[in-house]
């Protein structure tokens, strides 16, 4: 593989991408980055639909971009991705992985065949004197074709796939670079259609949550509902957003704008409860640890009144992190541009640095 590699986040209505030279060394470098739009329908949820079309994408992409490297990265993360707590006896990873398969069909919706296992390793636990030294860590789960639609759409694109990554951790991995903490953190990232929660205790995931819903349910929530196009409805949703007195027209508030503003707070109220429960459920089972802040990303979070709401309901400070995390950047490259991307580059570039080349 080249000194370069190439992070590709598949998000609903774009696909981005983030090339890093040197990713495994102390001194990573971003080189170059862009984005591409993709049409409604080619990609839902996470899941690729149809690889032709998010093929074409990425030649455009790659030509629009100048990307040198075509050795990528690839994340998953919606839901049809699990995470479940496991437990196993202490032995090399090599031999966890192979064992998964025997043991985790209890803990999966789908047969084992049809899954890609893989395990990360939290701690090590002294065990029992019959069952000796354990290791507890998260089982993570990918529906097999969902991860070879995505892997097809990327070859069709005369790419080579090197790694598939889980996009929390990845997330994860461009928000604390360099920011040493022992602090308990919940790492929240609100998509189109799936909303990733990771907590994490000193920089070392310690829970994963794939809620799926995301910023898409209001939008096709006003579509149903006021017979309206993805385009406007999308609109309509950004004029609303959550905060009192947000949306009033030259005209004042008609029925159907009030029916709309009611429709947004509903939906969107849904998966703030979703998420305070989750950060609930994390505190009660783990008595140990305190969870001191939330760092929210994602589109669907840009939704006027979101980050406020989810402060209220979970009572901890909410902030967003550095747009362009602590790497270096290669010389001409369009900083400004970066930093203005509200951190819609952060899975690209997680993805980029997690890459073991």
């Amino acid at each position: 593989m080249s000194t370069s590699v190439v992070g590709i986040d598949i998000g609903f209505g774009s696909v981005r991408a983030v090339e890093v030279s040197e990713a495994g060394s102390a001194r990573p470098t971003i080189q170059r980055y862009h984005e591409e739009r993709l049409p409604a329908g080619a990609v839902s949820r996470g899941e690729v639909l149809e690889p032709a079309t998010v093929a074409s994408a990425l030649k455009r992409l790659w030509s629009a971009g100048g990307f040198k490297s075509r050795d990528v990265v690839l994340g998953m993360g919606n839901h049809r991705v699990v995470a479940r707590d496991l437990t196993v006896p202490k032995m090399s990873m090599k031999r966890i992985r192979e064992s998964l398969p025997f043991q985790v069909q209890d803990l999966l919706s789908v047969p084992v065949a049809e899954a890609l296992l893989d395990f990360y390793p939290i701690i090590e636990l002294p065990g029992e004197p019959e069952t000796g030294p354990q290791v507890s860590g998260l089982l993570i789960a990918a529906v097999k074709d969902v991860v070879l639609a995505n892997v097809k759409a990327v070859q069709l694109a005369g790419l080579t796939p090197v790694e598939v990554d889980l996009i929390p951790f990845a997330l994860s991995r461009a928000i604390h670079r360099g920011a040493a903490t022992d602090d308990v953190i919940v790492q929240i990232d609100v998509g189109a259609g799936t909303t990733s929660v990771l907590i994490t205790a000193a920089g070392i995931p310690q829970f994963v949550r794939l809620i799926p819903a995301g910023g898409d349910d209001v939008t096709q929530a006003l579509m149903v509902r006021l017979a309206l196009e993805a385009q406007p409805a999308d609109a309509l949703k950004l004029t609303l957003g959550l905060e009192p007195g947000a949306g009033e027209l030259e005209s004042g508030r008609d029925a159907e704008t009030l029916a709309a503003q009611t429709l947004v707070h509903d939906v969107t109220t849904e998966l703030l409860n979703s998420l305070r429960n989750t950060v609930n459920y994390f505190t009660n089972t783990r008595h140990t640890l305190t969870v001191t802040r939330i760092v929210l990303t994602g589109g669907g979070a840009r939704l006027l009144g979101f980050r406020q709401a989810l402060a209220g309901l979970t009572r901890l400070p909410v902030e967003a992190p550095d747009p362009v995390g602590a790497v270096h950047l290669a010389r001409g490259l369009n900083v400004e541009g970066l930093q203005q991307s509200g951190g819609s580059y952060l899975v690209a570039l997680g993805l980029a640095l997690g890459s073991k080349g």
